[in-house]
């Protein structure tokens, strides 16, 4: 992700954290995809590191990929929020 595009991700999540209090922090950071979700993204990857997704499955593994770094970025903004409300 191009320097710009991260500085544009911030500004669109920055809202997100001024609703964080310490109960939605933390459930956010312990928010995890169920097993079934798991399995399925497990499967995408072995198939993509093989070559074998079809064209439906490879967007399906993108999006996937995307939810899951803005919910890992969130995560991060809920870290931060929970470290300097404790100090």
């Amino acid at each position: 992700m191009k320097e710009d595009d991260q500085n544009v991700l911030d500004r669109l999540l920055d809202p997100f954290s001024k609703c964080f209090n310490a109960e939605s922090a933390r459930a956010l950071v312990d928010l995890r995809a169920d097993a079934v979700a798991q399995a399925r993204i497990a499967e995408l990857a072995d198939k993509c590191n093989q070559g074998t997704l079809s064209e439906r499955e490879r967007q399906a593994y993108e999006t996937y990929v995307h939810i899951g770094n803005l919910i890992a970025i969130l995560q991060a903004k809920a870290r931060l929020y929970l470290k300097n409300s404790s100090a």
